[in-house]
């Protein structure tokens, strides 16, 4: 069941089911808290799991001149609203750019981390002007926007297989709105790299990567992965940007039993 909770006189949606250790699902740009559905179902019978609408998607407003630092505000306004204290966070893509940032504003709320095709760079000028000329194309056709850009996402060989999930998550890209698409491309724009905070962290990290990944090297993912104490690795082959989507078998199990040791392993140190 879906829940509301108003913050800065934004509404925010997110569900909250299960019970025990606390895991957080943070969706990517042009997703929902339901694209972690799946996920949930199983992940629900091991944790209690939160999935947050990231502001601009599903049912969160926008919220004008977003930045990393007001995103993971929401999440944190969520997080209080039900008394969390503790929790591990999943960020697939822009939300594991959430992630890291909850990591630095509140590292002693964190039990573990998964960057779930996610990395810990800012933008590069590249990068930069690559988003500031997606604004433009959002703002002239949002909607051939949308359905160009969830099926890029995918590794080549699994469009043909995938088409009814492709076209579940097009219908959920067309529900963000051009004021969504801009606040969110902004944010991303302008957000502090991490890589500091991933030498310093000292909680489990888990990268899951594709091979087939279009938006975020293989070599970038293994380069920060050496960075922390503790991490993990599971790299995917025929795999793109969408590993929740293109390879469940293999992801939720990994997230599943990296949460499950994440959480005994702090119960352990602390007895």
């Amino acid at each position: 069941m879906n829940q509301t909770i108003i913050h800065n006189n934004k509404k925010i949606r997110f569900t909250d089911h299960g019970q025990g250790n606390v895991m957080v699902l943070l969706h990517g740009f042009l997703g929902s808290l339901h694209v972690w559905d799946d996920f949930s179902r199983e992940l629900i019978t091991h944790f209690r799991v939160i999935a947050i609408d990231l502001p601009g998607h599903g049912g969160s407003d926008v919220i004008e001149d977003a930045n990393m630092e007001s995103l993971t505000g929401m999440v944190k306004a969520v997080l209080d609203s039900l008394q969390i204290s503790s929790c591990l966070v999943t960020g697939h893509s822009m939300g594991g750019y959430v992630a890291l940032q909850f990591a630095r504003q509140y590292p002693q709320m964190l039990r573990g981390l998964c960057l779930f095709h996610s990395h810990a760079s800012a933008d590069t000028e590249e990068a930069k002007e690559n988003r500031r000329r997606t604004i433009n194309i959002v703002q002239l056709n949002h909607d051939g926007f949308v359905r160009q850009f969830i099926p890029d996402l995918f590794a080549e060989t699994n469009l043909m297989r995938l088409t009814t999930t492709i076209n579940r998550l097009q219908e959920v890209a067309a529900g963000v709105s051009v004021d969504g698409i801009v606040a969110s491309l902004e944010a991303m724009r302008g957000r502090s790299g991490a890589i500091e905070l991933l030498q310093n962290i000292q909680i489990p990290v888990l990268f899951i990567a594709g091979k087939e990944d279009s938006r975020i090297s293989v070599q970038k993912i293994m380069s920060q992965a050496l960075l922390p104490s503790h991490a993990e690795v599971l790299m995917l082959s025929d795999v793109g940007h969408m590993g929740f989507a293109e390879a469940p078998e293999k992801t939720l199990p990994v997230l599943r039993d990296f949460a499950a040791r994440t959480f005994a392993f702090k119960s352990e140190e602390k007895a």
